[in-house]
C-alpha cells in the first residue's frame, strides 16, 4: 500500500551574501521509495525543480554537517539547532537554501511514524520496484 507524507516549508534561497529571497519548498516522503525524501523548489519564474536524496542525510544533517558530492546538509550553528543549510550542486553550479530546523524535524518525525528509520527494507513493494528497475537497466544495457 502506497502512503506518503507531505509538508510545505518556506526556505531562503541564498543567491549571494547580500541577496536572498523566500520560496515555498514542498517536502515529500513516499513509501514506494522509503529511503528517499523529495524537495520540490518553487523558484519565481522557473518550473519547479525536484531533488531526491537520502532521508537519513536530512536527518543527520539537522545536527551535524553531512553529505558529499551533490547534496550537503548542515546546521547553520552546530551548537544551536535553529537553522539548517541545504546545498545542492550540479557540476560547477550550486544553490544554497536556509530553513528553520523545526518544520524539517516535524516532517521527518511524520516520516518516521510512517516508516521507522531502519525499517525501510521491510517494505515488500520496494523490493519489487527495485527488481523491476534493475531488470529495465540491464535490458537497456544489453540492447545498447
Amino acid at each position: 500500500m502506497r502512503e506518503s507524507v507531505q509538508a510545505e516549508v518556506m526556505m531562503s534561497f541564498l543567491v549571494s551574501e547580500e541577496l536572498s529571497f523566500r520560496i515555498p519548498v514542498e517536502l515529500r516522503y513516499d513509501t514506494c521509495d522509503p529511503y528517499a525524501v523529495r524537495l520540490t523548489f518553487h523558484l519565481p519564474g522557473d518550473a519547479p525543480v525536484t531533488w531526491a536524496f537520502g532521508r537519513e542525510l536530512l536527518i543527520d544533517g539537522v545536527g551535524r554537517p553531512c553529505g558529499e558530492g551533490d547534496v550537503r546538509v548542515s546546521p547553520v550553528d552546530p551548537d544551536v539547532l535553529g537553522e539548517v543549510l541545504i546545498r545542492l550542486q550540479v557540476g560547477g553550479d550550486h544553490a544554497l537554501f536556509r530553513s528553520s530546523t523545526a518544520p524539517l524535524v516535524a516532517f521527518l518525525d511524520r516520516t518516521d511514524k510512517l516508516v521507522p528509520l531502519g525499517q525501510e527494507g521491510a517494505l515488500a513493494d520496494f523490493d519489487a520496484h527495485l527488481d523491476d528497475a534493475l531488470d529495465r537497466i540491464l535490458a537497456e544495457q544489453s540492447a545498447g
